[in-house]
C-alpha cells in the first residue's frame, strides 16, 4: 500500500490524516497517510528515511516548506515564485517534485464562497511565509491591485517588490491602510488564533466586500468576528483552503480530483461536536 504523510513540528494538530483518509475512500484508492513528526534540525534526514521505507509523497508544514523548497529537485511554476513547496511527490526516476498547492487551496474556496477575484481590490493581512506562498495563486487570477499590510512595512514592501509585474503590488504598514477600501480582505497572519487582529482602520471593506482568515477554528475566529460585526458580504475562515490545498496534493499524487464539499462539511460538523 502506498505511503505518504504530513511532516511538520508541532504535527499531533493535524487534521491532514482524516482528510485524506476520506479522499481515498472516496475516490477508491489504496493508500495510507500518516503525521510525521521531524526534528527541527533534521528535516531532510526524515524526509529521506521516509522515502527509503516505501513514502511515495509528503504534505510540508510549518517550519519546512523553504527546506522542502531547496529539497525539490523540480518545482511547479507557483512553488517556484513562491519560493515555499508543501507538497513533495516521489518520481518513479527517484527525483523529488515540489509544489505549492496552498494558493490553489484558497484561490478555490473563495470562488466557493462566491468570490471572483479578477478586476477586484485585494488586501493581504501579513508578510509571511503563509502570505508569500499564496501570492502567485492571487496574482493568476488578475485583480486589479493587491496591496500587503504588515506590522513591519519593510517586509510588505520586500514582498511586494518581489511580485511586482502586469498586477500593481504594494506593501505598507497598518497606519498607511486609512483611508483605503477593498473588495477582498485576506488575513494571511495567524493572529486570530490567540484572539488577536491587526490595527485595522473602520472603512475599510468597500459595499459587499468579502473576508477570509486562513487559519481555521472550532469557533469563529478574531477576524471573521470583525468582517461579520462590519456586515462583511461573507466572512470566513480556512477550514475550505485547508481542505482544497489537499485535494490538489492528492491530485498529484493519485491522478484524481476529490469532491472537497461533503468532506469540508464533516470536517466542521466534527469540529463542532
Amino acid at each position: 500500500m502506498d505511503r505518504y504523510a504530513v511532516i511538520g513540528n508541532p504535527i499531533a494538530h493535524s487534521r491532514s490524516p482524516r482528510i485524506h483518509d476520506l479522499f481515498a475512500e472516496q475516490c477508491g484508492q489504496a493508500m495510507r497517510y500518516e503525521k510525521l513528526l521531524a526534528p527541527l534540525d533534521a528535516f531532510e534526514a526524515t524526509v529521506r528515511r521516509f522515502l527509503a521505507e516505501g513514502g511515495r509523497g509528503l504534505n510540508v508544514t510549518v517550519p519546512f516548506k523553504q527546506q522542502a523548497w531547496a529539497l525539490s529537485d523540480a518545482r511547479s511554476e507557483r512553488a517556484e515564485r513562491s519560493g515555499a513547496v508543501n507538497t513533495l511527490a516521489l518520481r518513479d526516476d527517484g527525483t523529488l517534485y515540489g509544489d505549492n498547492t496552498d494558493g490553489v487551496g484558497l484561490v478555490r474556496d473563495l470562488h466557493a464562497q462566491g468570490a471572483h477575484l479578477g478586476g477586484r481590490r485585494l488586501l493581504l493581512l501579513g508578510a509571511g511565509g503563509a502570505a508569500r506562498g499564496v501570492m502567485p495563486s492571487l496574482l493568476a487570477e488578475a485583480p486589479a491591485r493587491i496591496l500587503i499590510a504588515n506590522r513591519t512595512p519593510a517586509r510588505a514592501e520586500e514582498l511586494a517588490a518581489h511580485f511586482q509585474g502586469q498586477v500593481p503590488v504594494q506593501g505598507m504598514g497598518y497606519p498607511a491602510l486609512a483611508g483605503e477600501t477593498f473588495d477582498i480582505v485576506i488575513n494571511a497572519t495567524s493572529a486570530g488564533l490567540s484572539g488577536e487582529l491587526p490595527p485595522l482602520p473602520e472603512a475599510l471593506l468597500a459595499a459587499g466586500a468579502g473576508c477570509y482568515d486562513m487559519v481555521y477554528a472550532a469557533e469563529p475566529t478574531a477576524f471573521v468576528r470583525w468582517a461579520r460585526a462590519r456586515n462583511a458580504g461573507f466572512a470566513c475562515d480556512g477550514l475550505g483552503m485547508l481542505v482544497e490545498q489537499a485535494a490538489e496534493s492528492f491530485r498529484l499524487w493519485r491522478g484524481a480530483m476529490p469532491d472537497t464539499a461533503p468532506v469540508i462539511a464533516l470536517l466542521r460538523r466534527e469540529m463542532a461536536a
